[in-house]
């Protein structure tokens, strides 16, 4: 062997063996950086923007007169959105004012017919007394035959009458008496309800402007202007964007140290690695998405095969981050977990004393109703 050969294949067992130091210190640092951040991370690209789709429906029936915001454009709680033909309503609130009025007058002619029948009782107590004095001074006279038998008998089939006309009156009083006793005029059963039917038209007369829930962006929107509406239709949705949030769908074989309340990092494919938005686990759901599938897949069957199933984990963002860099619902995301921390609960937390969502927009002054009733009540009582 010649002195160049051996010097060419020292030279490729050195060149060999720095690949293979290579190859061992690749490896032994991906191990580092496994164990050191790989494994404290669980990570997916299953993952969606999630947010609430407030749907707006009518609570009345009419013909859509006014849509006043479309979609992509903001709105304010409380602020109109869709106006109803009111005439229909202005139409029943009156016949509910109507009801009311007379219903407080059909009552104090019942109040009337108490004082009526007393007065009847009254005047047929007279006449009882005066049938008596008769037959008193009948039968005196018929002991030495002044008077006939048959005189002194009509008098007292006089008396027998006058006493069965005042159980009759007194019955008769009674039973009007029966009706209104114990009550006052305006709070009389029939008047309570044809008050209550009068707020009732007067909240649909209200209900005729139907007002935006919450505050967020008009989307899918379907009404269109002279279409008649039904109560529960839905008409648009509003989505709120201030309250998103990401569904993270881990396979099961990811969720053994998932906790609630561990930090999470998201980036957002509309922003790419730009923007890295900070939120924490809010909790694991209590089912994977095939368990909630229309048509659930028969695992019990014979022919089966396994599928690996995910686990939606919802992540909280930040909204401060969100404010300053806006997310869609259904935007595509990837989710990393920091998984370091174990002791966290596996359970989401108990329901909260105070209400997750609420709104004040759909409120209804019924303090000013129930003044318009009560004037309807004293204009007919007087």
């Amino acid at each position: 062997m010649t002195t160049d050969t051996k010097f060419n294949d020292q030279k490729r067992k050195r060149v060999l063996l720095g690949i293979t130091l290579l190859f061992i210190l690749a490896g032994a640092a991906y191990a580092g950086y496994y164990e050191a951040v790989l494994s404290k991370e669980q990570e997916t690209d299953n993952a969606y923007v999630g947010g609430n789709l407030v749907t707006l429906s009518s609570q009345v029936a009419g013909n859509v007169q006014e849509i006043r915001a479309d979609e992509t454009q903001l709105v304010t709680a409380g602020a109109p959105v869709i106006t109803l033909d009111a005439a229909d309503a202005d139409i029943a609130l009156s016949q509910a004012e109507a009801r009311l009025g007379a219903a407080v007058r059909t009552l104090r002619q019942r109040y009337a017919d108490v004082a009526q029948y007393d007065a009847t009782v009254e005047q047929r107590k007279l006449t009882l007394k005066t049938a008596e004095d008769d037959l008193a001074r009948r039968k005196p006279l018929a002991a030495d035959y002044t008077v006939s038998g048959e005189d002194v008998a009509h008098a007292r089939q006089a008396v027998d009458n006058a006493r069965a006309a005042i159980a009759v009156a007194q019955r008769q009083a009674d039973a009007a008496r029966a009706g209104i006793a114990g009550v006052a005029p305006a709070q009389h059963p029939s008047v309570l309800a044809a008050r209550a039917d009068y707020v009732q038209a007067w909240l649909a007369a209200r209900r005729n402007t139907l007002l935006a829930p919450v505050s967020g962006y008009v989307a899918k929107r379907s009404v269109q202007v002279g279409a008649r509406v039904t109560p529960g239709t839905p008409l648009l949705s509003i989505v709120p964007l201030d309250q998103l949030w990401v569904d993270a769908n881990f396979k099961e074989s990811e969720l053994r140290n998932i906790r609630v309340g561990q930090p999470a990092k998201v980036e957002a494919d509309m922003y790419g690695g730009k923007v890295t938005f900070h939120g924490k686990v809010m909790g694991l759901s209590a089912g994977t998405g095939s368990a909630f599938s229309l048509l659930p897949a028969q695992n019990a069957s014979g022919n089966w095969i396994k599928v690996v199933q995910r686990l939606p984990v919802r992540i909280a963002l930040d909204p401060a981050e969100l404010k300053q860099h806006p997310l869609r619902i259904g935007l595509s995301t990837t989710v990393s977990v920091d998984i370091s921390k174990t002791d966290g609960p596996v359970l989401g937390a108990p329901m909260p004393a105070n209400p997750v969502y609420s709104t004040t927009a759909l409120a209804q002054p019924l303090p000013l109703a129930t003044q318009a009733a009560d004037a309807i009540i004293a204009r007919n009582l007087n």
